[in-house]
């Protein structure tokens, strides 16, 4: 399962990519990951964030690995978990309006053929396009203090 889905973010790309980047404030603007923790300050390769979400009614927790940060292009990182492995590459791009933020999560996995009522890909869609709302609102109110 695929799922991709882009918003435009009316900022400059230097304070969407501070919001992306800075694992301090997640916690303040995230509303699709609960009980995140990192023991890093901010995304890079390597760095690894628990976490759990709501695809359905209970909570499902995850462990992401960022695998890749190209500093204000490309961030991608994964998670895997008995039988199912998630990988998502968010893309940003400058235009006339701000910047453009592109999610493609790819899906697989044991779990998905055979469980993928645990993770309909409406409401995995509906996920995808809240945290990049949640990032579109947290960069565009982002103040320079």
């Amino acid at each position: 399962m695929v799922i991709e889905e882009s918003i435009v973010i009316h900022a400059p790309m230097d304070k969407v990519w501070k919001t992306f980047t800075n694992l301090t404030c997640w916690k303040k603007w995230n509303t699709v990951m609960e009980n995140i923790c990192s023991e890093e300050k901010s995304l890079s390769r390597g760095v690894q964030i628990s976490c759990s979400f709501r695809p359905v009614l209970f909570p499902v927790k995850a462990a992401i690995k960022i695998e890749e940060v190209t500093p204000y292009k490309c961030i991608v990182w994964s998670t895997q978990k008995k039988g199912f492995f998630a990988r998502n590459i968010f893309t940003f791009q400058s235009n006339k309006k701000g910047v453009m933020v592109t999610s493609r999560e790819n899906f697989n996995g044991l779990v998905v053929k055979v469980f993928g009522f645990l993770f309909p890909k409406k409401k995995m869609r509906t996920l995808i396009q809240t945290f990049l709302k949640d990032i579109k609102t947290a960069s565009e109110n982002l103040t320079d203090k």
